[in-house]
């Protein structure tokens, strides 16, 4: 099984090139941060290649930019080639399958970002009401004759 899944900001703007036969793609870099500090208390970050191909590309040039938070699905791939000096090349990086943008346009971070749907009616900065819920057994309850304290826990 070869799945990646990585959250992380954009190191630079996107920039969007093509193929010889038109295909859009883009080479990017994410910042992922380690689980832990150093001994210093830095949080640590790992710097990861990655390569977004057709729509994934546009859509990332189009709205995304340096500092960006997203997320990808992808996969692992390594690719080969000989340099000038007939040395070979080995390059890992993550294809991106799938690239989630993970914060609004008014948190900052991503200045070029705007939501495909202007009238969409979630709003990123207000807090969510939280959710009412009621107990599934309530019914089974009242017919059973046990309390509270007849639970062990």
């Amino acid at each position: 099984m070869n799945k990646v899944v990585l959250t992380g900001r954009l190191t630079k703007d996107p920039e969007l090139k093509k193929t010889n036969s038109g295909i859009s793609y883009c080479f990017f870099t994410i910042a992922v941060n380690r689980n832990y500090v150093n001994r210093q208390g830095n949080r640590e970050a790992d710097f990861v290649n990655c390569v977004a191909w057709r729509v994934q590309a546009e859509n990332l040039a189009r709205y995304m930019r340096k500092g960006s938070l997203i997320g990808i699905d992808g996969e692992v791939r390594t690719r080969s080639y000989q340099d000038q000096d007939n040395k070979m090349v080995y390059i890992t990086e993550i294809l991106a399958n799938a690239i989630e943008f993970l914060e609004p346009k008014s948190s900052g971070g991503s200045q070029g970002y705007q939501p495909f749907n202007q009238d969409y009616p979630f709003d990123f900065n207000q807090e969510p009401e939280p959710r009412k819920q009621e107990d599934p057994f309530k019914e089974m309850q009242a017919g059973l004759g046990i309390t509270d304290d007849d639970i062990p826990f």
